[in-house]
């Protein structure tokens, strides 16, 4: 079994080094949980608008785990602020293979991957890639919103 601890450090790793990281984007890293936010998305106290992973007991159980996108309380105008984004986005989210929409009060969408660590830094930084792009629809909305 390999050390999940180090392939979130070579994640965020990864990340940092990314062409588009500079802009203002923040990893939250705690250890077998990760987040991935800009500065304005009211993620301070990882409870704002934030992609996010983790493979911990459960997962490793279950040999699968979820890259997701949260919407949580601290974001303004929450429930506002999700119907809005779904409008703009959700025919480009269920377009992504694996992708499904969430029904929590917060969640909007969740990808379940195979727990095999072949590639698993690379697998992991190729969700969240293809997730950032979402970037321009969550700062319209919140310039909308506030």
């Amino acid at each position: 079994m390999k050390d999940i601890k180090s392939v979130f450090r070579n994640l965020e790793k990864m990340l940092h080094r990314a062409s588009w990281f500079d802009d203002g984007w923040e990893i939250y890293n705690r250890g077998n949980y990760l987040q991935l936010s800009k500065d304005n998305w009211f993620n301070q106290n990882q409870s704002g608008i934030h992609f996010e992973t983790f493979i911990e007991a459960p997962q490793i159980k279950q040999k699968s785990f979820p890259i997701c996108m949260h919407v949580e309380e601290d974001c303004p105008s929450q429930p506002e602020f999700i119907r809005r984004f779904m409008v703009l986005e959700e025919k480009r989210i269920k377009s992504w293979n694996g992708y499904k929409k969430l029904d929590s009060s917060y969640g909007i969408c969740q990808r379940t991957l195979p727990l095999n660590f072949k590639n698993l830094e690379q697998r992991i930084f190729e969700e969240f890639n293809r997730l950032r792009v979402l970037e321009e629809s969550i700062e319209q909305v919140l310039l909308e919103v506030q």
